[in-house]
């Protein structure tokens, strides 16, 4: 049961924006049982005064200790034993868990946004059964700061282009951009964390940051709880999406889901913090969101190869052609994430293909070799005389 003095100090850090499981935690106590002293709003009722205790000789030294920064129980009753406490820890742990909560630096003050300033982006996996396989599969979790609206879109991969491409699905879901991205140091987005200076955004990053219109930002290292509002969320997708459905077609099917369970359940919850509807609450947001660009940006891979002598192009296993007059020439090759091949000569596009597995073999376009096969089907014309001399 909780105490009148663990009760004040509940008070002072739910004014302070402490969240009810952090408070907890200082309190040595369940969630709940917070939950349950913010709702009743009075203090519990007088309990019976204890008599003493083998630690009342000791208080003033054990308080000593925690103004010197020394909050591990066991090192405490170590330096109690030495002066002669025979005591339990129960007691002595009791006695520190409600001045747990003043302790420097523990505990976490929730930051909030205005409205439109910030998006945080962070990933999450999980095993499913997909096309009846097990597999391991990524999902990238984007959320509105104020609004606590969410997006999540699931792949197969967690890298830089897929990243890229989240971030952009989320954007056109919430139908604009905000202020500011938040991402964790992920090196899909941030290259180096300086001490002192600021972190070093990937090159693609930067340019993604500069058509949309949003200012990159990055968390302190080690100093993830920044961005917790996200994280939470990847734990409730978990724990609530992938618990509802747990086999899926493909892909496809996967974020169709997924976007229908979006707008069924997570957007018209109502949520504790802001208390009010999350949808209602981005209702008011939606209209600060910045527009999206006149043009999407291109989230495929690039690559740089060199034409053959044959005209074609190896790319990932297989080959594809290209128009014969490129033979020799470096080219700069698009592999989109919905598997097209797209072939650009400096800005000009010479070739597009659907990327495809190895054995079904070559992808060729027979106008690209057109050039060639008139060049190899000359045959040198000799008059007759040359073979008559012969004879």
């Amino acid at each position: 049961m909780l105490s009148k003095e663990d009760f004040a100090v509940i008070q002072a850090l739910k004014k302070r924006g402490v969240y009810v499981k952090d408070i907890a935690q200082e309190l040595g106590v369940h969630p709940k049982t917070v939950s349950r002293a913010i709702q009743r709003d009075s203090a519990p009722a007088a309990k019976l005064k204890r008599g003493s205790s083998k630690l009342d000789p000791y208080k003033e030294k054990v308080d000593e200790l925690l103004a010197e920064g020394v909050w591990n129980a066991m090192v405490i009753l170590r330096e109690l034993e030495a002066e002669g406490y025979d005591g339990g820890t129960t007691i002595l742990r009791e006695y520190i868990a409600p001045k747990r909560a003043l302790r420097p630096g523990r505990a976490t003050v929730r930051f909030e946004t205005k409205p439109g300033q910030q998006m945080q982006s962070d990933w999450g996996e999980m095993n499913a059964q997909l096309g009846g396989e097990r597999i391991k599969l990524y999902f990238i979790v984007n959320q509105l700061a104020y609004s606590r609206r969410f997006h999540f879109w699931c792949t197969n991969s967690l890298d830089a282009e897929h990243t890229y491409e989240g971030i952009i699905r989320s954007f056109e879901y919430f139908g604009g951009v905000t202020e500011e991205l938040l991402v964790d140091n992920q090196k899909t987005a941030v290259l180096e964390h300086r001490a002192g200076q600021k972190p070093r955004f990937n090159e693609r990053f930067v340019d993604l940051a500069g058509l949309y219109g949003f200012a990159p930002r990055a968390c302190q290292p080690r100093r993830a709880q920044t961005k917790g509002k996200d994280e939470r969320m990847v734990g409730y997708i978990k724990d609530n999406f992938f618990v509802r459905y747990r086999e899926f077609d493909g892909w496809v099917h996967l974020n169709q889901l997924a976007e229908g369970w979006l707008k069924q359940e997570a957007d018209p919850r109502f949520h504790r913090t802001v208390q009010e509807r999350v949808i209602d609450r981005f209702n008011r947001e939606q209209p600060t969101l910045k527009p999206l660009p006149a043009r999407r940006y291109d989230t495929a891979y690039r690559e740089t190869r060199q034409v053959s002598r044959d005209a074609y192009l190896d790319i990932r296993g297989n080959r594809y052609s290209v128009p014969a007059s490129l033979v020799g020439r470096t080219v700069t090759v698009y592999i989109g994430l919905d598997e097209t091949v797209r072939v650009y000569d400096n800005d000009l596009l010479v070739a597009n293909h659907r990327l495809q597995p190895t054995h079904i073999g070559w992808a060729t376009v027979p106008e690209h070799h057109a050039q060639l096969w008139r060049e190899t089907l000359k045959v040198e014309q000799r008059p007759l005389v040359a073979y008559e001399e012969a004879l």
